[in-house]
């Protein structure tokens, strides 16, 4: 697909990257049916790692084979695949060049006590397996939160030297914060706003609910009537919590939920000026012909078209 102005203009947000980088972006967002739309959908199947086969592929038997996480994306018109790298590696040769890839480069499991995540892969990697970008989770609030910060500091500083962009899933968990907190605005829009600053192209977070979690934050929100009814009203926060919309910002689908939920979830996403949606066990524990048919009614969505 030809560059297109809206694609231009996002890359103009990026000001200090090289060609190879912002050429890694323009890939994934000119890919597939929303390409060249500065809109996005992304499919994300880490979820082996932090929940087991079982429990990630039960439900559609096809998912064990990493096979079959490309050629949904492909098959979807998706603009990206996210991953570890065994599954990417799975298929990185019968698939090179179909779709861009996203090397997720760390990981946690069901059975981890603290809030951490395991360096699972390198940016030589990425470069060897030709993904577009690496992929890593922050839990801004945790006990390891510093860790993980500077872990990502090193290996962005890398990947940007090699042309790769950087995505960071950003979850707010562990330390002080209530179950209901790691999804609360102002938490939200603090830990994609922490993203931002760590010097991610794209941002993953998760959609915000109206609770407000921290005490001097709060008195903020309700002194300048910052506006949360709705989920278009928060996800406009999260967007100007993200360098006033400089950033790209992605959301997640969350836990498997019913079709109508999801569609009224990515209608707000787009009313609330989100660039996309990064959806896994939505869309991968559903049957291909199935997950194929939602993900065009998501797609239609971001299209104003449903």
């Amino acid at each position: 697909m030809r560059m297109t102005r809206i694609v231009r203009k996002i890359l103009s947000h990026y000001e200090s990257d090289n060609p190879g980088t912002k050429a890694n972006l323009a890939r994934i967002l000119l890919q597939g049916k929303l390409g060249g739309s500065g809109k996005m959908v992304i499919l994300p199947v880490d979820q082996g790692f932090e929940h087991g086969p079982a429990r990630s592929f039960a439900q559609n038997a096809a998912g064990y084979d990493p096979h079959y996480h490309y050629r949904l994306a492909i098959d979807a018109g998706l603009n990206a695949y996210a991953a570890p790298l065994g599954a990417l590696e799975a298929g990185a040769d019968t698939f090179a060049g179909q779709i861009p890839t996203i090397l997720k480069v760390n990981s946690s499991t069901s059975w981890a006590v603290s809030k951490d995540q395991a360096v699972t892969a390198s940016v030589q990697d990425a470069l060897r397996i030709g993904a577009s970008a690496i992929g890593f989770t922050i839990y801004p609030g945790s006990d390891r939160q510093f860790n993980l910060v500077e872990e990502i500091r090193e290996m962005a500083q890398e990947a940007k030297s090699y042309g790769l962009a950087v995505v960071i899933w950003s979850y707010p968990r562990g330390g002080d914060l209530s179950k209901q907190g790691e999804t609360a605005l102002d938490v939200t829009a603090y830990a994609a706003h922490q993203a931002a600053l760590l010097g991610a192209h794209i941002i993953k977070v998760k959609p915000p609910t109206a609770h407000l979690e921290q005490k001097e934050a709060k008195e903020i929100y309700e002194k300048y009537n910052i506006a949360r009814d709705t989920l278009s009203d928060r996800i406009a926060h999260i967007m100007q919590s993200s360098f006033n919309g400089r950033r790209i910002v992605v959301f997640s689908g969350g836990a498997a939920k019913d079709l109508n939920s999801i569609y009224d979830e990515v209608r707000a996403l787009r009313d609330g000026g989100a660039n996309g949606s990064i959806m896994g066990r939505n869309a991968f524990q559903r049957p291909h012909d199935e997950a194929l048919e939602m993900l065009n009614k998501i797609i239609a969505i971001y299209q104003n078209k449903y």
